[in-house]
């Protein structure tokens, strides 16, 4: 099997439906891996509910928060490679098979699927709202404690091989996983002699009163976690 793609969800009873069939469109040969984090609106009993040959649904016994949920997802994972998908409408599977052939590269240990990159490719204007301009500051301060270029860390789609992110012993469970992994990867990348690459991707974001669940306590345990994982092994 090429491809898993790990989608932790919770609350997103408007959209799960419409991702889940915009992934199983994309032409290649995957496993998708649901993981509901307790849902109270009903997305529990739809993904419950699911009787389709390639995707497997897990049930948090309660809300464990975001992190643990990729985490459940990634210990399942049986693809050659692996991806997270955010269960709302902001990414586009369509994008899965240029970031599949960049992370094929020799070179190439993991892929970050770049919102920067891509609105700037397609002359979007970038979002100045507080969210954006504290994830740009946690770009900048990653690049500068990691030594990189990177120019969105913070993005849904990560892919590597599964191997990889299942070496890693990731620790995080809210959103501060989101820094973790590519700490990660990065400090893995060097010791292998590899690179994280970026492609630049699809993005249509969503407003905090459209669903987003992101807070600015999210922001601080990012921030410590990239400092923290800066000083320790990839399996650390």
């Amino acid at each position: 099997m090429k491809l898993t793609v790990v989608v932790p969800v919770y609350n997103e009873k408007a959209t799960i439906l419409e991702i889940l069939d915009r992934v199983r469109a994309v032409e290649v040969d995957k496993e998708i891996i649901v993981v509901d984090n307790c849902s109270t609106d009903g997305t529990r009993e739809i993904v419950e509910g699911l009787d389709l040959p390639d995707v497997c649904v897990i049930l948090q016994d309660r809300n464990r928060m975001k992190g643990n949920s990729v985490k459940k997802g990634i210990a399942a994972a049986r693809g050659q490679y692996t991806i997270i998908q955010d269960a709302d409408l902001e990414y586009d599977p369509r994008d899965y098979l240029p970031l599949l052939a960049e992370v094929e590269r020799d070179e190439v240990l993991a892929v970050l699927g770049s919102r920067v990159l891509g609105m700037a490719e397609r002359g979007q204007p970038m979002p100045r709202s507080s969210f954006a301009i504290g994830r740009d500051f946690l770009n900048d301060y990653f690049n500068v404690l990691f030594s990189t270029d990177l120019t969105d860390i913070a993005t849904c789609y990560k892919l590597a091989p599964t191997e990889v992110f299942q070496s890693l012993n990731l620790q995080s469970d809210g959103f501060d996983l989101d820094f973790e992994m590519p700490a990660k990867f990065v400090l893995e990348a060097q010791r292998r002699g590899q690179v994280v690459s970026e492609l630049p991707i699809r993005y249509y974001p969503r407003s905090v009163e459209e669903g987003k669940k992101i807070r600015w306590t999210d922001g601080i345990a990012s921030l410590a976690a990239i400092t923290r994982f800066r000083f320790v092994q990839p399996g650390g």
